[in-house]
């Protein structure tokens, strides 16, 4: 095939495809390690399951809030700007995690995550669409699988990291109920958690910080339009009329639901039939782990095939490992489950990529917002199955339905989005070309 006589990432472009692509393992780490902090939080400070989830609704409504914002600002600047912005408001969301442990207020720390993540819809706004940009577009979705791969990297250092330097610090984990401590007690074990939790983020604050001096003094490529700056609403126009692109930021929403709900209820589902917390997070590891092979695979397949197929044959294994994950009681349905991570893995760098293939630079700079603040669908869709599990009361297995838990049950809402995307890659592979 002719792709395969055109390097992924030519010589001049490879010191800033090294430096873009690893923003994609550092906005992976913030992921995962935010992941179990509403647990974390929920044991702290005493809070209601609604109340905890304004971490995830803090997390990733930042992104909905600042993914087209930061496209317009890309759009009159240049990409390198665009990441030095974001690279600004990482950091200072992640440093306010300090002050906010001395408040001790829960509102201080989602302010912090909401701030932070406006860094990461800045960063992925931009760092997706400019790998797309960084060399041949025949090869521009094997390159942006190429530097996705490194996005699970981040996913297991910070859940390692949220294991070893969070949850098995916490004090309050070992205390079964507060109510029988003084307050003098439960305000030492308070301030001791919530700096437990503070150190990670102060740190990666300070990691941030460290890269954006090491971008702003290299020379990047700008990738920009020739020929002037078209209307915002022709682009708007554009966009919303190719089926290719709206159909593929609705397939992003379903996926990115899909992911959180897989990695955020494998906890539940193993309580289901008895695992306990611990082993449980075993499990997730091996799910990142094999998410991780899974782009390095899905990378190397795109030589031989298409995109949209190969979307169309991870996504239909997803569907029959979620449709088992249901079904299957116990340890082989939790195995089921790990393996949907090795199916989503290609998912998202792969929407994107079709999403955005044969766009001018202008459309792909406006429609890359668009499939940033479809990540929204992992604050959505997880509320929704948890709304599946507390049918038949607080427990995750007090209701039967089709003859098994809600909690397997809840799973059928991944089922259905993987469903979409195994449609989106057969719609796309019928109407395009070699896409």
């Amino acid at each position: 095939m002719k792709t395969e006589k055109i390097k992924i990432v030519n010589k001049k472009n490879l010191k800033p495809f090294i430096l873009i692509t690893s923003l994609f393992a550092l906005w992976g780490f913030a992921n995962s390690v935010t992941d179990p902090m509403v647990q974390a939080f929920k044991k702290v400070l005493e809070l209601s399951n609604s109340e905890a989830a304004w971490v995830q609704m803090a997390f990733y409504g930042g992104y909905f809030c600042m993914a087209l914002p930061a496209a317009l600002f890309v759009r009159k600047y240049s990409y390198k700007t665009g990441v030095l912005i974001g690279l600004v408001l990482y950091a200072f969301g992640a440093l306010l995690f300090y002050p906010a442990a001395i408040s001790e207020e829960f509102w201080f720390f989602c302010l912090g995550l909401y701030i932070l993540t406006f860094g990461l819809a800045f960063l992925e706004t931009t760092a997706n669409p400019y790998i797309l940009a960084m060399g041949h577009p025949s090869t521009a979705t094997r390159r942006l699988n190429l530097a996705q791969a490194f996005n699970p990297v981040g996913l297991l250092l910070g859940l390692l990291v949220a294991q070893q330097f969070v949850l098995e610090e916490l004090q309050s984990d070992d205390i079964t109920d507060f109510s029988v401590l003084t307050e003098a007690k439960k305000a030492l074990v308070r301030t001791t958690d919530l700096m437990a939790i503070r150190d990670p983020y102060v740190v990666l604050g300070l990691v941030i910080l460290a890269v954006f001096f090491i971008i702003l003094l290299s020379k990047m490529p700008q990738a920009r339009d020739q020929g002037g700056t078209p209307s915002l609403g022709n682009t708007f126009k554009k966009l919303f009329s190719n089926k290719k692109y709206s159909y593929g930021v609705i397939a992003q929403i379903l996926y990115v639901g899909a992911q959180i709900m897989c990695w955020t209820y494998i906890y539940q589902y193993a309580e289901a039939f008895g695992m306990s917390s611990e082993d449980a997070a075993n499990y997730q590891f091996g799910a990142f782990v094999l998410f991780l092979i899974g782009r390095a695979i899905g990378t190397w397949i795109l030589k031989y095939i298409t995109a949209s197929k190969m979307l169309m044959y991870f996504g239909t294994t997803a569907a029959i490992c979620a449709l088992a994950t249901i079904f299957l009681v116990g340890v082989p349905g939790l195995y089921a489950l790990v393996l949907v991570s090795f199916c989503m893995s290609i998912m998202f760098p792969t929407i994107y990529g079709i999403a955005l293939d044969r766009l001018s630079e202008e459309e792909s700079k406006i429609g890359a917002a668009g499939l940033v603040m479809a990540i929204v669908g992992g604050a959505l869709m997880p509320k929704l199955q948890g709304m599946v599990i507390d049918l038949g009361g607080v427990a995750v297995n007090d209701l039967n339905i089709l003859g098994v838990s809600e909690a397997n049950f809840s799973f059928a809402l991944p089922l259905f989005c993987f469903v979409f995307i195994v449609y989106y890659g057969s719609w796309v592979h019928k109407n395009y070309q070699n896409i």
